[in-house]
Order: C-alpha cells, then structure tokens, then sequence
C-alpha cells in the first residue's frame, strides 16, 4: 500500500449498482498495461449469462469504491466448485490503500464458506501470492506466460488438468 487505508464497508452486488460497477472497472482499467480494454463489458457479460457468482462491492460510507467478480470456471479432469477471481476494480485514485485486497479476501472468505473448493485467476505473481496464490504445474490456462496463471486450494485436492473460464472471457 501507498497511501492511507480508508475505511470501507463490503456488501454483496445489488439491483442498481450496475452503472457504478461498469464506469468503476473502465477508469481502473484504463490505463493498466495488461488489460484487454474490456473489463468493464466483461463484468456486463458475466452478469448477462447468469455466471456472476459472487459480485462483491466496497463502499467508503458515501460512494461505492471498488468492486470483484467471481465466475465459476471448468476443469478438464471434471472437477467442480471451482471459480475464477476477476476483475477486480478500485477508483484509480483510491488504489494502492487496500481496498482491493480486502474485496480478495472477503471474497475467498465467502466462497470458502459456499463450499468452494478452488479459485483460479489470471494476475501478477507478485500481489496474488500474498492471498495464498501459487502456480500449480497441473493446472494449466493456454496462452499466457504459465507463471501468471495462479490458483488458491480451499478445500479438498488439488485438481490437474485445464481450466476454461466462463464464456464471456471469450
């Protein structure tokens, strides 16, 4: 973190915070080198096809500030209870006070307690780890550096094969 905490309350996603959500996840978005430019019509279409699992967001009392998805995710060995973590979005000029991570570990809390079994994302294998992510050799998601591709056990044994995220990460 760089600048101050600020205190935040998280809630479940309700009826009406969708435009917040989208302007949200297009400014956090916006100039990240990594992203694909369409974070924020992901979110849309994860919530579209009914695969919006868990949406998660963070208030600051006046205003929502940032916001999670998770999506439930396909493994070649069979494996069910398994979602992907992302995105994730905090106001750019918010970011690096722990909002983020407190959206990540209330989320891995609440699916924990859902009886997930697993998380997989796509994301900085400098930050995730802090979470419990870790490359796990067999799992694996084409394409990106395999490094990046990080997954987080909650219960059960590890699965091996290949993860394919919901539809609307195309």
């Amino acid at each position: 973190m760089t600048g101050p905490q600020i205190p935040i309350t998280i809630r479940p996603e309700a009826s009406g915070d969708e435009r917040t959500i989208y302007s949200l996840t297009e400014a956090a978005f916006r100039d990240m080198p990594f992203s694909e430019g369409d974070e924020h019509h992901l979110v849309d279409r994860l919530r579209q096809a009914g695969d919006l699992a868990l949406s998660l967001v963070a208030e600051d009392g006046a205003r929502i500030v940032g916001h999670i998805a998770f999506s439930p995710v396909i493994i070649s060995d069979g494996t069910r209870g398994w979602f992907g973590l992302g995105p994730v979005s905090v106001w750019p000029e918010l970011q690096k006070r722990g909002i983020g991570g407190a959206l990540i570990r209330r989320g891995i809390a609440d699916l924990r307690q859902r009886g997930a079994k697993g998380i997989a994302l796509l994301g900085s294998n400098e930050y995730y780890p802090r979470f419990g992510f870790e490359h796990k050799p067999q799992l694996t998601y084409p394409g990106p550096p395999p490094e990046y591709f990080q997954c987080l056990l909650l219960d059960g044994e590890w699965p091996a094969g290949e993860i394919s995220f919901a539809p609307a990460f195309g």
